[in-house]
């Protein structure tokens, strides 16, 4: 049985255009339309959209020769380079995730906690007393901060330039619908994506060839993986260690920067969850460091982070080829065409999640838990054995951020309205959303940056 057709279309290009505008209203209205299976054509490739939880089941289930993300994600390539994550077999790749496993034990992310509040509470204390910022931008730069300072280390973070600012924002032009269809095109932004890749490896090299001249460090994340071994015994070349921890740092900044915001506008616009949450953390230990184990009593927080997950989840369709015919529901998806799945679809049907447009943290709390009645409703961040290892490390790090602010200030959303950017692979707020704020505490003169 074939797939249901979207209509319409341009020659070439198929429904590109009208997918790069809003992707999740094209996907949301296919649906209306055909159901939850149907095809549409992105350029030259014809794409099978699953919609429902049992569709992104069979998807985050199939076989890596049969849907292949590896193929599906070669845009990746020229960000993160030759012989790394999606250029190798998904045999090495598996091994090359391993490697991170360490960086996300407890006694690392215990480290990181504390790493996170310091950073956190550093960057906002050259806002001075009152006035306003672009959130979207503030959360982008923090990440980026907590990140290298997790990942690659306080020395890097302490003497990191504006550079490795700017050069990691030029890498993330490469992550757009062009860039999927064509990464080789000599487009601008993939000039700024080779622009900034070129400058992050020179950094990035530095470090790995002044931690080489010195004894290892355990807590240092370089130091494990200059210690870590394939299976065949042999070490990761240094091209491949600089590959690796370009994609980390990616992975732990970009869903993070962008849940950060959203988490962050929508409890702004939600004063009652507000008020819970002040609540809630008026609890912890004042003056104490913020530890793991009093972040997990921040539940109610943890619900919204949620529910910012499943109202704007940061990846919006999870793509990949179709090497061998797949089947699904009486359905033949052909062998080289794409199969997708959409968060954003998936996390708005009425029948799994109740009212699915209200923001309403509390369906994850006990006795309803609308997440865990149907498996793979939330996929924010994948699922089945490519679900994404940082999950953790991202809910700590959003945990982490908004205690430390609604900690030091009083915060007021000034602009009318935060609506999606569809103008990359990465959703996040629309530039600027603007938030005003005022230290409960004022700053004495000379007062320290962290606390």
């Amino acid at each position: 049985m074939s797939v249901p057709r979207v209509a319409g279309g341009l020659p070439l290009l198929g429904h590109a255009i009208q997918f790069h505008r809003n992707p999740v209203d094209f996907l949301r209205r296919s649906r209306d339309i055909h159901g939850e299976v149907f095809s549409f054509r992105l350029a030259n490739k014809t794409v099978h959209a699953l919609t429902e939880p049992r569709g992104n089941s069979a998807f985050f289930h199939a076989p890596d020769d049969q849907l292949s993300a590896r193929e599906a994600y070669q845009f990746t390539v020229p960000m993160f380079g030759k012989g790394v994550v999606y250029d190798v077999t998904p045999e090495l790749m598996d091994e090359q995730i391993g490697f991170a496993f360490p960086a996300l034990r407890d006694a690392r992310m215990q480290t990181y906690a504390r790493a996170i509040e310091e950073e956190t509470a550093g960057y906002c204390a050259g806002w001075g007393d009152e006035g306003e910022i672009d959130l979207v931008n503030a959360m982008n730069e923090l990440t980026v901060f907590n990140a290298s300072r997790c990942l690659i280390g306080r020395e890097f973070r302490q003497r990191m330039s504006a550079e490795f600012a700017h050069s990691y924002h030029d890498l993330e032009a490469g992550v757009n619908l062009l860039a999927f269809i064509k990464p080789d095109w000599p487009l601008p932004a993939m000039r700024r994506r080779d622009r900034g890749r070129a400058n992050l490896v020179r950094l990035l090299s530095t470090v790995v060839e002044e931690k080489r001249s010195r004894p290892p460090d355990d807590e240092d994340f370089v130091d494990t993986l200059m210690a870590a071994r394939y299976s065949d015994g042999r070490s990761l070349t240094d091209h491949e260690l600089v590959g690796l921890l370009l994609t980390l740092v990616f992975a732990g900044q970009h869903t993070s920067a962008v849940m950060a915001a959203w988490t962050g506008i929508l409890l702004l616009q939600h004063p009652d969850y507000l008020n819970r949450v002040l609540i809630e953390q008026s609890s912890l230990p004042q003056g104490e460091p913020l530890t793991m184990n009093s972040l997990r009593r921040l539940v109610t927080l943890d619900r919204c982070i949620k529910e910012a997950e499943r109202m704007y989840p940061p990846i919006v369709m999870l793509i990949r080829t179709i090497l061998r015919d797949f089947t699904y529901q009486g359905y033949t998806l052909p062998a080289g065409d794409l199969a997708m799945v959409s968060p954003a679809v998936t996390h708005h049907l009425p029948h799994i999640f109740h009212e699915p447009d209200r923001y309403d943290p509390d369906r994850f709390a006990p006795g309803r838990e609308e997440d865990r009645r149907t498996q793979f409703a939330l996929i924010g961040f994948g699922g089945g054995k490519h679900r994404c290892i940082g999950l953790g490390f991202a809910y700590q790090q959003i945990k982490v951020i908004w205690t430390v602010l609604l900690r030091e200030f009083d915060l007021e959303l000034t602009s009318s309205e935060c609506l999606p950017d569809y103008s990359t692979m990465m959703v996040g707020p629309r530039r600027p959303c603007m938030v005003r704020y005022r230290r409960k505490r004022p700053q004495s003169p000379g007062s320290p940056n962290l606390p």
